[in-house]
């Protein structure tokens, strides 16, 4: 870990002596577990485009990082398998495997190999949600006992090959918008054989038995641990509810506890989603059932936030809430992790240009957001996750992303360069003051997005990329 003195020095050297000084930290090439022709060549395309010799040096360290450290591939049963961790935890989550990928899906018509990776990856999800549709993370070994330290005593009703159980709304629908995203790149109909069917149905109706309006459902979650956002209460099933067809997410995309169960950003992704997999149910296997049924499901939720999720802005407007319980309480905040409400034109749930997401955007982007930190180093959003005055480089990508203007794109960019600590990799967190202290130097999901920044970047302002940043 470079210190906040050596940070300092380097940026004081010449511009050439700097250029040589980056070294790739990608591992040799006997060693990357994936390697693919096609995002090599975009690697070689993008860099090409950009002037800032550290910027491109970090996005050929970030863009191919899941592929060269993360990615497992094999067969199961004669199909193809892909297994991708974390990074430094080494299970799969439903939402990072889907996210960490997502910045390639473009390429798949290029690559036959790539596709088989996703074919892999969609299938191996598949698998994963008909052993718990509950569970957020899994082992390798579908037959293994979670190896997850935290994870030994949590009294729920764990099963073989759950790696961690906390229930996530956005865990689900991660997989549907990553099946979108194939099947519209590729029109390639094998991965959504009938076990992802049976998966995907058991996702829709899982979501239906956790709008609780019958009773309280199956799942209930509790850990003995430090921090209280690790369990739920009343019994592990979470703060109580007035029942209005939103859907109950026990935990956050940050693994954090809700502080109330109906999850603003997460059901507004579940609407999303379920539209999307509907696309996928009737094109792909001409299931019309199916897709019917996540229609009405996606038009009953959206009904439901637009009847009760909206609150006062304190300047006149409104804007979505962050969580809400049905009768009549709401938080504003924003979390870093993707869906917020930050990110949702990230995952399609809302458009970049639509007033109600830019109001709620930029709100969550100010001192309004008790998580919102500005430092000597940078300013961006955090989350209880990690505490206090720890920026999170995803919430400055995603800031960047809603972007138009060049000034914001342009601070964004510096922030990302200044905070790496000298790795030439985005870390899951940074102080807000000194970036050389930071957490997760392995973290293969905001890896991926800052990857997934500079394509785009490319694509639509590459002005920005072809100066000096």
């Amino acid at each position: 870990m470079a210190g906040a003195g050596a940070i300092a020095l380097n940026a004081a050297l010449p511009l050439a002596a700097r250029a040589a000084s980056f070294a790739s930290k990608r591992p040799p090439l006997a060693k990357r577990l994936f390697t693919s022709a096609a995002v090599e060549a975009e690697i070689a395309r993008v860099k090409a485009a950009i002037g800032d010799p550290e910027l491109a040096w970090i996005f050929e360290n970030c863009y191919p990082n899941t592929l060269d450290t993360t990615v497992e591939t094999g067969l199961v049963d004669g199909k193809p398998d892909t297994f991708v961790i974390t990074g430094d935890i080494k299970a799969m989550w439903l939402r990072d495997s889907s996210a960490q990928v997502q910045p390639y899906v473009h390429l798949t018509p290029r690559d036959p190999a790539l596709r088989r990776l996703f074919h892999g990856l969609i299938q191996r999800q598949a698998r994963c949600i008909l052993i718990d549709p509950y569970a957020n993370a899994f082992m390798k070994d579908p037959a293994a006992k979670s190896d997850l330290e935290w994870s030994q005593k949590d009294q729920t009703d764990m099963k073989p090959g759950v790696a961690e159980r906390k229930w996530e709304i956005d865990s689900l629908c991660y997989p549907m918008r990553l099946s979108h995203a194939y099947w519209t790149a590729t029109r390639d109909k094998s991965p959504f054989d009938d076990s992802w069917a049976r998966a995907m149905k058991l996702a829709v109706a899982t979501f239906r038995v956790q709008q609780r309006k019958t009773g309280p459902g199956p799942y209930h979650f509790q850990r003995s641990a430090a921090q209280p956002t690790d369990s739920l209460i009343l019994d592990g099933y979470g703060a109580p509810t007035r029942k209005i067809g939103l859907i109950h997410s026990m935990f956050r995309p940050s693994d954090d506890a809700c502080v109330y169960p109906f999850l603003i950003p997460s059901n507004l992704f579940a609407v999303s989603a379920l539209r999307k997999l509907a696309m996928v149910h009737r094109q792909a296997r001409n299931d019309a059932v199916a897709a019917r049924d996540c229609e009405m499901l996606a038009a009953e939720v959206e009904a439901a936030l637009k009847a009760h999720a909206l609150v006062p802005d304190g300047r006149g407007g409104r804007v979505w809430a962050y969580e809400i319980d049905g009768f009549g309480n709401w938080l504003f905040m924003d979390d870093a992790n993707v869906p917020s409400l930050s990110g949702l034109a990230l995952i399609d749930a809302a458009r970049r240009d639509d007033p109600l997401f830019r109001r709620t955007a930029a709100l969550a982007w100010s001192p309004r957001n008790p998580y919102f930190f500005r430092g000597k180093a940078a300013e961006g959003i955090g989350g209880p996750h990690v505490g206090m005055d720890q920026i999170w480089p995803m919430s400055i990508i995603t800031h960047a992303m809603n972007a138009d203007d060049d000034a914001t794109i342009i601070r964004c960019l510096r922030w990302l360069k200044t905070t790496h600590g000298g790795t030439g990799l985005m870390h899951e967190s940074f102080d807000k003051d000194r970036p050389s202290k930071f957490t997760r130097s392995w973290f293969a999901w905001a890896n991926a997005l800052f990857g997934q920044l500079i394509v785009e970047l490319a694509a639509r302002k590459p002005a920005i990329l072809a100066g000096r940043i």
